[in-house]
């Protein structure tokens, strides 16, 4: 019997999707089937399975790149064999990484910004915890060359992502997390003199907290670190977490100065999958000069064909997303960025009024100043939380966080709602019209069903 009757999905002489062997069964789901399956009736059906996934597009939940020019997508499928790792086998490949992070050096105004060091990792947490680890190594040997032990090591930080979390964790490192202050949406300057010390290997600034969409300021924290030097305290450097900011704020804002203009600031991560506009699956970190990276992290590999140098957590992975940020950097030049940053930020502040001016809400951030976003909190007790308003609005497929503030103040539930490339000003209103209805009908003390997922 040919292999296709019993295994294909297709009977001879009938060519249906929805009428062939894999279509009338449910799909494995814990055992690798016996044989092939018909390509196209494998792919339909998986696509009908992905459909029962929010809209990304919807996701206002994600920092993440949803929408890509085509050419974007034909780039991608056409180097999604290349390895970003072999950069003796794909040398061209490489030239685009290396351009990439000259060009993010001098966007940041780098004093070396031709001859300083960065890389591409998978996101910006992969890139958090390379600058991490350059800092703890430099401390170390700091240390140890002054004849003093380095067996404490802690980092100091306001509220911040996981990632930071994960490489305290990971590498040995105790992390200091500043509370909030009352009323203030990350770090600020004078609450770090009581958290440095001798052990401490860096400061870590965020230039768009996770939590509020506020820049904490960097250029207030450089000086402040700098006057604990100045008065014989610790000389600390300062690594800036931009993993959203970082392509927001030169063009929106190019007079703050949070970048290499502050000599404190070693190194910068970025996110380019966020703000940056590349599709998920790429990062960056970027070193202020050639000499803050330790060379005891950068390995040599000689088993690809070539001995090169590397430097990240990860070994092999795609080109692919590479490429398309240097697409996007050509595609739109500083202009470009500007004008696309500048219409999310518009269509923040608008949504930002609406949802003010609707209540009963009371703004955190309202989109104006930092990233293209809003976050709020809920006035008293109308009877109904944020959680169940982002319960209600996921019946009309948005998808909205409501989460505590960090400590010290847990107590407070906000909702964040991020504006991205893609999300138009129509879109926008849409929302706002649903929340209103949401809330009307909370109001009214009806509750949305539960969204269930399928396994």
């Amino acid at each position: 019997m040919a292999l296709h009757h019993v295994t294909s999905g297709r009977d001879e002489g009938f060519d249906d999707v929805y009428s062939g062997l894999l279509s009338r069964r449910p799909l494995p789901k814990y055992r690798l089937p016996e044989g092939p399956n018909d390509p196209r009736a494998v792919h339909q059906l998986l696509r009908d399975e992905l459909t029962l996934d929010g809209d990304a597009s919807q996701n206002l939940a994600t920092f993440c790149t949803t929408w890509s020019e085509p050419q974007v997508k034909e780039l991608m499928a056409e180097n999604m064999a290349k390895n970003m790792i072999d950069k003796d086998e794909y040398p061209q490949t490489a030239a685009i990484e290396s351009r990439c992070v000259h060009m993010l050096a001098d966007l940041w105004h780098s004093p070396r910004s031709r001859t300083t060091v960065g890389c591409s990792t998978t996101g910006s947490s992969e890139a958090a915890m390379l600058g991490g680890l350059a800092l703890k190594w430099r401390w170390r040997a700091g240390r140890e060359a002054a004849g003093k032990p380095a067996d404490r090591p802690n980092l100091v930080c306001g509220p911040v992502q996981v990632c930071w979390e994960k490489f305290a964790r990971y590498f040995d490192v105790e992390l200091r997390q500043v509370p909030l202050e009352a009323d203030a949406t990350g770090l600020r300057a004078h609450q770090l003199r009581e958290h440095v010390d001798d052990n401490t290997i860096g400061v870590v600034a965020i230039l768009g907290v996770t939590y509020t969409c506020d820049y904490e300021p960097v250029a207030e924290i450089a000086a402040e670190l700098d006057a604990i030097a100045a008065d014989g305290g610790p000389d600390v450097p300062v690594h800036v977490d931009a993993a959203s900011g970082g392509f927001i704020a030169p063009f929106l804002r190019p007079d703050l100065e949070w970048d290499f203009r502050l000599e404190r600031v070693a190194s910068i991560n970025t996110s380019g999958h966020k703000y940056g506009l590349a599709p998920l699956g790429v990062g960056w970190i970027v070193w202020r000069t050639a000499e803050l990276l330790p060379e005891d992290l950068v390995f040599d590999v000689d088993y690809l064909g070539g001995s090169m140098p590397t430097f990240a957590l990860n070994f092999s992975r795609p080109g692919g997303e590479i490429i398309a940020q240097y697409y996007n950097l050509l595609r739109l030049g500083r202009e470009g960025y500007r004008r696309v940053q500048r219409a999310c930020a518009d269509t923040a502040a608008h949504l930002a009024d609406e949802i003010s001016r609707m209540g009963p809400f009371t703004l955190l951030y309202d989109g104006r100043g930092a990233l293209p976003a809003v976050s709020y909190t809920l006035d008293g007790d109308p009877g109904y939380s944020l959680y169940d308003l982002s319960e209600a609005l996921r019946a009309h497929g948005w998808q909205i966080p409501a989460y505590p503030l960090p400590p010290a103040r847990q107590d407070t539930v906000i909702h964040r709602i991020l504006i991205r490339h893609g999300i138009s000003r129509d879109r926008a209103d849409l929302l706002v019209a649903d929340i209103g209805s949401c809330v009307e009908t909370l109001a009214s003390g009806r509750r949305p069903e539960r969204v269930t997922f399928h396994h």
